[in-house]
């Protein structure tokens, strides 16, 4: 063993060693307070010490500093007042979703009333939105209510996961503090989305996996559907994620076969490819893990339009570079991280041990690599599960491979009813979305049954960064045995 081979596999991700010190970066500016100053010094001495020394530490340094700096510049005091109250201009960002005795929803606050001098101030801050029994919430009115937004209540885990997202706190609505709604002045691609799906037609827990499996859209979702996807570990596929994204991707390019047979149709499949990803992802209202799976797929695109190698995981390396260069807030969204977890687990582990346990019987490959690929992706976000849950789902190593196959159906036939919502179209696709929805729920139900279907265990965060500290330090070993190479000599 010599670390040759893993220098050389480093050179092949740069992107990688990018974005590893930029995420530092951005945890380092959350766990302390650090002085602009002392940041600024930090950049400006690590830079020059890369460009004289062409030091890699120095390099590491200054993308450090780098992440500091982007969640600086990006953070803001919160502009309007807490435990005061007074009126509000607010605009409901998401569809609410019913809980029984109140509706919650994100909403952005407009503007507010300054109680003293009576001048409404212009404001821009999330917070999260809650109305009672008798308050019916909609996706994207704006409202002019009064009351007053409270500071997170809860575990501190919740207060902080809700502050790093950006909200500022919470408001309560009632009968008697709402002035004035009004419609949505516009009408977002997202919600447009979501109302084209329901027009296919499936009900029942079924029509809201579909509508959650292809917009995003979950507020459909009972408590016990939702209780039984989350003990079954299938909880991802309510979640639209790079598994949807990845989905849409292969039916796309599989669908359009036919295009590199005619003049610059090549051209046209890879354009058709990348356009149906994006589209997808911003119906379903850019999703963090979405937005990231979008990202590798335009690039595996690129790389087939020009015929030029593509590394899996330089390519997640730029995904997630991109997008906490973009918002730094995403690093602490449990989609993303879930999502980069899965996804370097798949191609640091899973890929490698189906292709080594291939017998050349296709079916059986097909078989052994989807278990092995669905227990590297469990491994591997395994730790944040626990750390975030509480609980480590086992019945989904299973169960995902199937579970899989029937959310191809779902997200192909929900896909072109968005594209063709043509009247003919909606029994067959209605039918088959409808039946392949309830086979996931039936599956989810059936493992949450099961005594052993989850481990209750949870992790400090020093335990969770332990054992992903552990898992790169197996994968850098595993990288640094060489291959052995196999010269077939004529006979």
């Amino acid at each position: 063993m010599t670390l040759r081979p893993l220098y050389d596999r480093l050179e092949r991700m740069p992107f990688v060693r990018i974005a590893a010190p930029f995420a530092a970066g951005i945890a380092l500016a959350d766990a302390w307070n650090w002085p602009l100053w002392f940041v600024a010094g930090a950049f400006l001495l690590s830079g020059v010490l890369a460009l004289l020394f062409r030091s890699q530490a120095a390099a590491a340094m200054l993308l450090a500093a780098t992440g500091v700096g982007a969640v600086q510049l990006r953070t803001a005091p919160p502009a309007v007042p807490r435990g005061i109250d007074t009126l509000f201009e607010l605009e409901v960002d998401e569809f609410p979703a019913d809980r029984g005795r109140y509706t919650v929803a994100g909403a952005t606050v407009a503007a507010w009333l300054d109680p003293e001098t009576e001048r409404w101030h212009p404001a821009a801050d999330r917070i999260r939105l809650y109305g009672d029994s008798l308050v019916s919430l909609a996706g994207g009115e704006r409202i002019r209510a009064l009351g007053r937004i409270r500071p997170f209540g809860g575990g501190a885990h919740y207060r902080t996961q809700m502050t790093r997202r950006g909200a500022v706190g919470t408001l309560w609505l009632t009968p008697h503090g709402l002035l004035d709604r009004r419609p949505a002045a516009t009408r977002s691609l997202h919600r447009a989305a979501v109302e084209r799906i329901g027009r296919l037609g499936v009900g029942g827990d079924a029509g809201a996996v579909v509508r959650a499996m292809t917009t995003g859209e979950r507020s459909g979702i009972t408590p016990e559907l939702r209780a039984a996807y989350s003990r079954s570990g299938l909880s991802h596929l309510l979640a639209l994620s790079g598994l949807h994204t990845g989905i849409l991707f292969a039916v796309v390019n599989a669908a359009l076969w036919w295009l590199p047979l005619l003049r610059h149709g090549h051209r046209l499949r890879n354009a058709a490819a990348i356009a149906a990803v994006w589209t997808f992802v911003a119906a379903a209202g850019f999703p963090a893990s979405a937005v990231r799976a979008a990202a590798m797929c335009t690039l595996l695109q690129a790389s087939l339009a020009s015929s030029s190698h593509y590394d899996g995981m330089n390519a997640l390396g730029a995904a997630a570079f991109g997008m906490l260069l973009w918002n730094p807030a995403w690093l602490y969204d449990t989609g993303f991280r879930l999502s980069v977890a899965a996804v370097a687990g798949i191609l640091a582990w899973g890929v490698p041990l189906a292709r080594r346990v291939r017998t050349g019987r296709r079916w059986v490959d097909l078989a052994t690599g989807a278990l092995l690929v669905s227990f590297a992706a469990t491994a591997a976000t395994a730790p944040l599960v626990a750390g975030t849950f509480g609980a480590i789902p086992l019945a989904g190593i299973v169960l995902t491979p199937a579970a899989i196959l029937l959310s191809g159906i779902v997200v192909g036939c929900g896909a072109l009813w968005l594209l063709l919502p043509l009247a003919p179209l909606a029994p067959p696709l209605r039918l088959a979305a409808g039946l392949a929805a309830e086979g996931i729920d039936r599956l989810a139900e059936a493992a949450a049954g099961l005594p052993a279907a989850r481990i209750e265990i949870g992790l400090t965060g020093a335990q969770t960064a332990a054992c992903y500290l552990a898992f790169a330090v197996a994968t850098a070993a595993a990288w640094c045995v060489e291959q052995k190479k196999v010269v077939h000599l004529p006979s």
